[in-house]
């Protein structure tokens, strides 16, 4: 299978794609404003224990308390190699919460989820330090191997290895797939590495007053590179040249084999609009997802789970009506697992495949389903089909998906749909401005856009017009316009009094 990593740096955010055979199956943004805080560590205060739901709110300096449940306080003796879904250790039997954190105690925390609608993050305190081929846990003894490395003979080198080089009561530690046929030295350097990482946070912990930041997390490039970069990836594009050269640097020290692959985009069409992602972008905003057969799919965000809904469509087969609904739900099972990774859908979601008459039809969409779910890097279950025909799965919830990161309640409509946030649409006007600058044909331009952007713009950022205008040798005014939808804009060449002649309403 064919894998490239796209890295798009632009002054105010950072995405990142992920292409399975020229096929979008993962996108990331990262902005300054909204940063993320998944695996930073915090030295917090206990706010309040309440032992009706065995949970405790920890003051982390968040708008919002971090929510901490009694499975991330207790110590676990039956650790896995890799981590089992959060009910499935809520539901384990643990001592009462108030036996293990009380009111107003100074506790080290680390983040596991981010803030998601109208709940703050979830924070738990089995610290927990990545690596590229390591994770090291200082308050574990656990020595665990990748259930991906399936190999008998390796996993247990790899076990005797981190034994041998592990010190006693120095902590446990877990080898990430890509540590398949690690040496020891490779080995040594990066439990060194994070060992000393963990001294430096005591010490800071040491003489820190709560609430306070102790050691953030690799931002969504160095994490990207540090996680997925891998030699199972063909290439990774980057359009940035002071970012290329940073990931050069960081796999000269860990990885040099990969180098070659790392490649700087300088043509003038935006990369993204090169590989096709930013039409995939958009209709990953589509409630209606069509299939190859003919069919078509519609995913529904709710409250509570994640419905999706498969139908025949324009695809009727010939003669047999049991084939046509087979191939209908595989096209299905595939586009489900690609869309659930694509909008980074986490919690309890719910899929309708068409009714099958036979069982071993239902175990084929099944089978199907579970097969491309296992590339999702999120850890995910599918159960069997039910008698009504529903395929019920859950999938790991770390982030807000990408429709709730990226959209903002609709002003006009109470809140019972969604609309670009000003920043989204700051990005895609600038991205408009640089296919119209690689055109060549524009020298001067007016963007026309909602005053909520204009003045989004003007206050949050000031300079954006002239980096622009230095960027891509265009003149440029703005122009609020209040009879324009909040995530819709114009360009129109020349002054601002010209007439249309360009329209990037989509950007």
């Amino acid at each position: 299978m064919k894998r490239e990593i796209l890295i798009s740096a632009a002054a105010h955010e950072t995405r990142v794609a992920i292409l399975e055979d020229d096929v979008l199956v993962e996108v990331m943004v990262d902005r300054a404003d909204a940063e993320r805080i998944v695996g930073d560590i915090y030295l917090g205060q206990v706010q309040a224990v309440l032992p009706g739901i065995q949970a405790a709110f920890v003051d982390i300096g968040t708008e919002k308390a971090a929510f901490l449940h009694v499975s991330d306080v207790a110590k676990d003796e039956e650790a896995e190699d890799e981590e089992e879904d959060d009910d499935e250790r809520e539901n384990r039997r643990y001592p009462p919460i108030q036996e293990l954190v009380e009111k107003g105690q100074r506790l080290m925390v680390q983040v596991s989820k981010e803030p998601i609608s109208t709940k703050g993050p979830r924070v738990t305190t089995h610290i927990s330090l990545p690596g590229r081929f390591l994770v090291y846990m200082p308050g574990s003894n656990h020595i665990g191997v990748s259930r991906k490395i399936g190999d008998r003979e390796e996993r247990a080198r790899l076990r005797n290895l981190a034994r041998e080089v592990v010190p006693e009561d120095a902590g446990g530690v877990i080898i990430r797939t890509v540590g398949e046929e690690l040496t020891r030295e490779i080995f040594e350097r990066e439990f060194k590495t994070l060992h000393a990482t963990w001294k430096k946070i005591q010490r800071r912990a040491r003489g820190a007053k709560p609430p306070a930041l102790i050691h953030r997390e690799a931002k969504l490039t160095s994490g990207i590179i540090r996680d997925v970069f891998t030699e199972k990836v063909d290439a990774l594009w980057i359009d940035n040249k002071e970012v290329y050269n940073e990931v050069r640097q960081y796999l000269q020290g860990v990885d040099p084999d990969l180098i070659d692959r790392v490649k700087l985009y300088t043509e003038p069409l935006p990369l993204f609009d090169k590989f096709g992602v930013e039409d995939a972008i958009r209709e990953a905003f589509q409630r209606r997802v069509d299939l190859p057969s003919g069919g078509y799919i519609i995913i529904e965000p709710t409250e509570a789970l994640v419905s999706i809904d498969v139908n025949t469509g324009r695809y009727t087969g010939k003669k047999d009506p049991e084939k046509t609904i087979l191939r209908t739900n595989l096209d299905a099972a595939r586009e489900v697992a690609r869309q659930v990774r694509l909008r980074d859908v986490g919690g309890i979601i719910v899929v309708d495949f068409i009714d099958m008459e036979t069982r071993a039809n239902q175990e084929k969409v099944l089978q199907e389903l579970r097969t491309y779910l296992a590339r999702d890097r999120a850890r995910t279950r599918a159960f069997q089909v039910s008698e009504l025909g529903l395929v019920e799965m859950t999938r790991q919830r770390v982030r807000p998906s990408l429709f709730y990161s990226l959209t903002e309640p609709c002003s006009h409509c109470g809140g019972t749909g969604r609309v670009f946030s000003p920043e989204t649409v700051v990005g895609r006007i600038e991205r408009a401005v640089r296919r119209a600058a690689a055109e060549g044909a524009e020298k001067r331009m007016n963007i026309r856009a909602h005053p909520q952007v204009a003045l989004y713009i003007l206050e949050e950022q000031p300079d954006f017009l002239r980096r622009l205008e230095r960027n891509y040798k265009i003149q440029l005014d703005i122009r609020d316009d209040p009879l324009m939808r909040q995530d819709e804009f114009r360009l129109l060449s020349g002054p601002a009094e010209t007439d249309v002649t360009l329209r990037y309403a989509l950007g």
